[in-house]
């Protein structure tokens, strides 16, 4: 941690405290209860119990009390005290009062003062006098529910987060960056540009409009295109599975939380999930896909064995915990699991990064990549996890050079240890999108076996992996990173037709029919309404292109182009137009800039 990154995270703890001891000022400190308030990525929250509700009209009220209790230039003091005094200090905080319960008895407690009036549990550090915080720049994000310790049999608290920077400079550009963010958001643009929307009577299952299916299957086709180039298989699987798949598979035991549940019935005509007619919505698909392998005795020749799979699957997610497209509980995940040797697995990871580089080189995104290890809940042989971190962590070495990932321990899948890919947007965030995954115990459930060069039956490898995480995720991801500006071959229509008269309605369809058969996306908005309208609804559906067709363009076969962006060309000859436009898909052009130099 740098200097800067160590004087941030203090600077955001410090200003917490202020926060808590501003809104015990203004709501009473015989009426509000205060739990805990960390440091986050861009400034910190703090979580109370009040004896109102807050709105955005009370934030500038707590921001003026906060500056208010900095320019008092009160000493922040530490000390250390035994459990007991703990609890009498903080009599009548239920949240303190737990918070210190659980420690062990012997637990030296940290306490900070600020000033005479205020104090709470800390481990610090800490500054030592609130005017090292008066330039600090901060400003309330928003306020919003949030249970205690995350169990929403406990009380609701209110969370009031605030954006928090050194300096009035920092916390400027980054408050353009969040509007920025806001006008990117996928919630907001994917129904504008009608792509997907979302039912209370699915929650978490997007509806794809038919806009948005023709942009999902253009990227499924993508998809599909590079998965055949490198061998793979594309099957499909049943929806729901008996319980006793997911038995041997193991997700039962570890996952069955996260599973929705068809339950059987016992004798008594009772529902009961643990009968043996229970089903459950498949949340994974590799025990369908060990189901195809197992469907014949594979030969060391058929190894590796690729299959891919796009598959509707199920999570059951907490209500809060859903977002838009980046956290759904019905999805496609753009999966793949490959059974192959334990010879093969190097050259097999190496070319799955190839396909990895490709896809998101296309986007022109880039990313890093994590080794994620065993967890407390895994499943399987000690001995066999050591085995498969090392082969995962020397195909990285060789890849990314030593020392140039990150390592996640404990945070590998329960079957087997992960490599995570996380890249990076317009805006420079994270997002955890791809994983690759060595599985050694499946296998081994499922008594899979080949037969080897010298006739005897030899137990595969398993690899599960996902580049995208799932096409829901990635599209969502896509929509803000280029702020529904769609790269040309993957647009829902990549022409938009506007006649100017309605005498021109004959030219716009045959125009449209010669860019149907070509492969092109085409609309024509044949209404009896203002040009100008027209091109207006197009523009807000972000259509790369949208041609004028009047008289002129009739008498020359030609089209009046105007490129996303409002750059214009006159007189593009029918043809000519249609081929840049087939250059454009065949290349998978991230930009209309080749387009524009062509069509001049």
């Amino acid at each position: 941690m740098d200097n800067k990154e160590f004087y941030s995270q203090v600077y955001r703890h410090s200003l917490a405290h202020v926060l808590a001891k501003a809104v015990l000022e203004l709501y009473g400190a015989d009426k509000v209860q205060y739990a805990i308030g960390p440091q986050i990525s861009d400034g910190f929250y703090y979580d109370f119990l009040l004896p109102v509700n807050l709105t955005n009209d009370d934030f500038k009220q707590i921001e003026d009390k906060m500056r208010e209790i900095l320019k008092r230039k009160e000493d922040w003091t530490v000390e250390e005290i035994s459990k007991a005094d703990a609890l009498e200090l903080f009599k009548g905080q239920k949240f303190k009062q737990e918070i210190i319960s659980d420690l062990p008895d012997d637990e030296t407690i940290t306490i900070y003062r600020t000033g005479d009036d205020f104090v709470d549990l800390c481990r610090g550090p800490h500054v030592s006098n609130s005017q090292e915080l008066l330039g600090a720049a901060f400003q309330i994000k928003s306020v919003s529910g949030a249970y205690w310790r995350g169990d929403e049999n406990r009380d609701q608290l209110q969370r009031i987060y605030v954006y928090a920077f050194e300096n009035k400079k920092d916390l400027k550009a980054h408050l353009q960056f969040i509007k920025e963010a806001m006008e990117r958001d996928h919630k907001k643009l994917g129904p504008q540009m009608g792509l997907f929307m979302f039912d209370e009577s699915a929650p978490g299952m997007p509806y794809w409009l038919p806009r948005g299916w023709k942009l999902y299957n253009a990227l499924l086709d993508f998809w599909r295109t590079i998965h055949e180039r490198h061998g793979y298989q594309e099957i499909s699987g049943p929806i729901i599975n008996n319980r006793y798949l997911w038995k041997t598979s193991g997700h039962w035991a570890h996952y069955v939380d996260n599973m929705f549940i068809i339950p059987g019935h016992d004798e008594e005509g009772n529902m009961d999930i643990e009968t043996q007619d229970t089903y459950a919505a498949k949340p994974m698909n590799c025990p369908n896909a060990i189901n195809v392998y197992r469907n014949s005795l594979r030969s060391y020749r058929e190894l590796p064995f690729r299959i891919s799979q796009v598959d509707v699957i199920h999570r059951k997610e907490k209500s809060g915990e859903l977002n838009g497209l980046f956290r759904v509980q019905a999805f496609r995940q753009d999966d793949a699991h490959t059974l192959l040797t334990e010879e093969q697995i190097a050259d097999e990871m190496a070319d799955i990064m190839d396909i990895a580089d490709e896809i998101y080189g296309t986007f022109g995104l880039t990313y890093e990549v994590e080794l994620s290890t065993r967890p407390d809940d895994f499943m399987g042989d000690i001995e066999v996890w050591n085995d498969a971190e090392a082969a995962l962590k020397r195909i990285l070495d060789n890849r990314f050079g030593e020392g140039n990932y990150e390592v996640n321990e404990g945070d590998g899948a329960f079957y087997g240890p992960k490599i995570d890919i996380k890249m990076r947007d317009a805006l420079g965030r994270e997002w955890q999108t791809g994983t690759i995954q060595l599985d050694f115990q499946l296998p081994l459930n499922f008594d899979l076996k080949y037969v080897a060069d010298d006739g005897t039956h030899k137990r595969p490898v398993m690899i599960h992996r996902a580049i995208f995480g799932s096409f829901e995720r990635f599209i969502g991801i896509l929509t803000e990173n280029y702020k529904g500006l769609f790269p040309f071959w993957m647009c829902p229509y990549q022409v938009g037709i506007v006649p100017i008269l309605p005498e021109h309605n004959d030219y716009a369809m045959k125009v449209k029919e010669a860019l149907t058969q070509a492969g092109i996306r085409a609309e024509a908005d044949l209404a009896y309404r203002n040009m100008k309208e027209k091109i207006k609804g197009f523009h807000g559906m972000k259509d790369p292109y949208i041609v004028i067709l009047g008289d002129k363009e009739i008498a020359d076969n030609s089209v009046s182009v105007t490129i996303r962006g409002n750059k214009k060309m006159n007189g593009v000859p029918l043809d000519r137009f249609i081929e840049i436009c087939k250059k454009m898909n065949s290349e998978h052009m991230q930009t209309l800039i080749e387009s524009q130099e062509a069509l001049g």
